[in-house]
């Protein structure tokens, strides 16, 4: 009896252990499930936008350059797409943004010029990127250059930004200058959220260092960062590390600052592939507008500069990485940088209806080979007297005060021939889609004066006769006192 009673004891304890296990098993599974649910929410990916200042067409390894070294952009490249006929919606800095940041032509609100009389930054009531991807549970962030606002409900915080460190100003040196660009009060400050701050170091590496902190601090939960350098924008400073390294370099400062660039882009890259979520993040880089005339930089083959309606004012590198949705090709299809916001949602899942209507069309379908049209068949670009238009391999070219130009990319890539008279149907036609766009758009709210006006007459002027470019700057200007003022 006592041995029935102690298997039976024993019997009742293994059922006990039996049942604590099933138990912890389950409690296992569920934590499990938990933890894979978790990983589900944040399984949309990191979007990064890298908005660089000014860069030359053809001033990266990828785009043909063989006296800069960009090492890790190159390496970028290889498991990006890299799109061919990419643009940006205009061809100066401050209109750029405001484009990229509303996915709307800037005309729609006024926003044609870059900063100049009576300049009031962009309408409060536009929505940008970051206030829409916080609505998706999105950290947000942007570091460096914003240019498209000084006012407090212009500020990136104000405007859907968590975090912010940068200057709100278009330009400033890379270096910390108490008594000039970092004096208090000042525009050109550097900015930590709304405290001014001092830095140490040269600021592209300050600001690409900051970056992989909050890769770092943010890599458990879905992030769009902005981040805005302003290299390889004016004035031409790099550090002496990296002035040594180029020394005798026919594009010395030019190539240090864009080593420095790419090394902080490399490291964001680094980082991201460190806390495993390189794979699941969709990355934009390119240029503002093209390369300037006084900043070493090199557009061709293309024709022209920042600045004017030729193809090197507009049409920049450009590559999209999302290696977990994206293979590494070549795209050739007309885009724009109108493309980021949509393309942006579409990848977060966003599907609320929007306020205000998008100009621009998302990417994602087009760079997965699943259309085999191009994203746009017509883009414009307008900044006050200068317009243009591009209709398939078309472009068009006005100029208040003097004749029209039109130009067939595809056999003239160099914009050399005007083809009005002998494509008359085609000139007929792109001239009254121009006017068509127009008809919904503002006028430009301010413009940039009557010297900007006059040098970028002269430029369309030149460039339209197949001259050398005569006038750049207002200092250029001076030797022509002469010139009517339009």
């Amino acid at each position: 009896m006592r041995i029935w009673k102690f298997y039976m004891s024993l019997s009742q304890s293994k059922l006990f252990f039996v049942s604590i296990g099933i138990l912890l098993l389950m409690l296992i599974l569920f934590i499990g499930t938990t933890s894979f649910n978790t990983k589900t929410t944040i399984s949309k990916p990191n979007i990064i936008v890298i908005l660089i200042d000014d860069a030359g067409y053809a001033d990266f390894g990828f785009m043909g350059a063989k006296d800069l070294q960009t090492p890790n952009l190159d390496l970028l490249a290889s498991s990006s797409v890299v799109l061919l006929d990419a643009h940006v919606s205009a061809t100066v800095c401050s209109p750029s943004r405001a484009g990229l940041l509303t996915g709307r032509y800037q005309q729609r609100f006024g926003y044609e010029c870059n900063e100049g009389e009576g300049y009031t930054g962009m309408d409060t009531a536009q929505v940008i990127l970051p206030k829409l991807l916080k609505s998706q549970g999105y950290a947000t962030a942007a570091f460096g250059k914003w240019h498209v606002g000084f006012n407090a409900n212009q500020h990136p915080l104000a405007k859907g930004f968590d975090y912010y460190y940068g200057f709100l100003s278009g330009g400033r040196s890379y270096f910390y200058q108490p008594n000039k660009d970092d004096r208090p009060g000042s525009k050109n400050a550097l900015l930590e959220n709304r405290q001014q701050v001092t830095f140490d170091g040269y600021l592209t590496d300050v600001l690409g260092n900051k970056a992989v902190d909050y890769i770092k601090q943010n890599s458990q939960h879905p992030f769009f960062m902005y981040w805005a350098p302003n290299a390889v924008h004016t004035p031409m400073e790099a550090s002496e590390a990296d002035m040594q390294k180029f020394a005798n370099h026919p594009r010395q400062k030019l190539a240090a600052m864009t080593f420095a660039l790419d090394r902080a882009v490399g490291n964001m890259v680094n980082e991201l592939k460190r806390q495993g979520i390189f794979e699941n993040t969709l990355i934009f880089f390119l240029s503002d507008n093209g390369g300037a005339h006084n900043n070493q930089s090199i557009n061709l083959p293309l024709k022209g500069f920042k600045g004017n309606k030729f193809e090197a004012g507009h049409r920049i590198p450009f590559l999209v990485s999302w290696p977990k949705q994206f293979k590494h090709h070549q795209y050739e299809g007309l885009s724009s940088s109108l493309d980021i916001f949509p393309t942006a949602l579409e990848a977060t899942g966003f599907t609320k209806p929007m306020k205000n209507k998008l100009d621009g069309v998302s990417l994602v379908s087009f760079l997965k080979g699943k259309k085999s049209t191009a994203p746009h068949d017509q883009l414009i670009w307008r900044k006050d007297a200068e317009a243009a238009i591009r209709y398939h391999q078309y472009k068009l070219i006005r100029v208040k005060g003097l004749e029209d130009r039109l130009y067939n990319l595809k056999n003239n890539p160099g914009e050399t021939i005007d083809i009005r008279n002998t494509e008359p149907l085609i000139y007929a036609k792109m001239k009254n889609q121009l006017l068509d766009w127009e008809k919904d758009k503002m006028k430009p709210i301010w413009r940039e004066g009557a010297i900007w006006d006059t040098i970028t007459l002269m430029i369309h002027d030149d460039l339209m006769n197949n001259r050398k470019v005569r006038v750049a700057d207002p200092a250029q200007l001076e030797k022509f006192r002469n010139v009517k003022i339009y």
